[in-house]
């Protein structure tokens, strides 16, 4: 018998996302747990960062990324139907393909922080120009909200149906594909406020649930496209005060505040 897509399929995958969502959240405030050095945190060996980021992207997207996936795996189910033939996989094949555009981003973000920690630069020192560098960081990303590349990627985020229809692909590396094709558009959407973690301190729970929080209702809420504006402002006006006042700013971790945790100037090391 063929399924309607508004029958309730979906139901077993939205508790999986949402599970393992959760599972992430936990292993991430246990693997980091006294980690937050503030900007400058070491990111530590590159598997042990892997593995901590990966678990954090799904932490913080999966919940997002959740009415896409329940398109995917309806319309799988869907065509699958109809050519009285199985799609083994072809939902998680699409997570995987998101999580792995996510794990580029990482990469490139690890690779930059060890270019900056190879050349040392002096000035982004936290007693010299580093309030500043992170504030710029912050308040760089709170221009981006308003620029039409991130209007164009937040409606793609938003409209799950009309990527799924326009860009289907059959079989379970289509569907990997799938997914990495939206994971660089929900890049497009989130690379900003994903700086804005690292200039916060990447390692901090309270800023990585605040972003997370921020991805969530641009994405799935109905006022979601309307919280651009008002998260630019916000974001420019935090970078704003971390430039000039970051010791005043509520959560927010100074590198010089934590001398006993310190290797340089502003980080810590992780495990390896």
């Amino acid at each position: 018998m063929r399924r309607s897509l508004r029958t309730p399929l979906g139901v077993p995958v939205t508790g999986v996302l949402l599970g393992a969502a959760l599972v992430a959240w936990i292993v991430t405030v246990e693997r980091m747990r006294g980690m937050d050095a503030g900007p400058g945190t070491d990111l530590g060996a590159l598997g042990w960062f892997l593995g901590v980021w990966v678990t954090m992207m799904a932490a913080m997207m999966l919940p997002s990324a959740a009415p896409m996936v329940l398109v995917v795996h309806r319309v799988s189910g869907e065509r699958a139907d109809r050519d009285s033939a199985p799609a083994p996989g072809s939902t998680w094949m699409f997570v995987a393909g998101y999580l792995a555009s996510w794990t580029a981003y990482g990469l490139a973000a690890y690779g930059a922080y060890r270019a900056v920690t190879a050349a040392d630069p002096g000035f982004i020192a936290w007693d010299r120009e580093g309030p500043l560098v992170a504030g710029a960081a912050i308040a760089a990303a709170g221009l981006y909200q308003l620029t039409p590349l991130k209007q164009v990627c937040l409606r793609h985020c938003r409209t799950p149906l009309h990527f799924v229809m326009h860009r289907w692909r059959d079989g379970g590396a289509g569907a990997f594909a799938m997914g990495l094709e939206h994971g660089l558009w929900c890049l497009g959407c989130c690379w900003g406020l994903m700086l804005v973690l690292f200039a916060l301190g990447v390692m901090s729970i309270t800023w990585m649930a605040a972003v997370a929080a921020l991805v969530f209702a641009e994405k799935v809420l109905p006022v979601g496209e309307r919280l651009s504006a008002a998260a630019a402002v916000c974001l420019i006006g935090l970078g704003t005060w971390i430039a000039v006042a970051p010791g005043s700013v509520p959560g927010f971790t100074e590198p010089a505040s934590m001398p006993a945790m310190q290797m340089g100037v502003g980080t810590v090391a992780p495990p390896v």
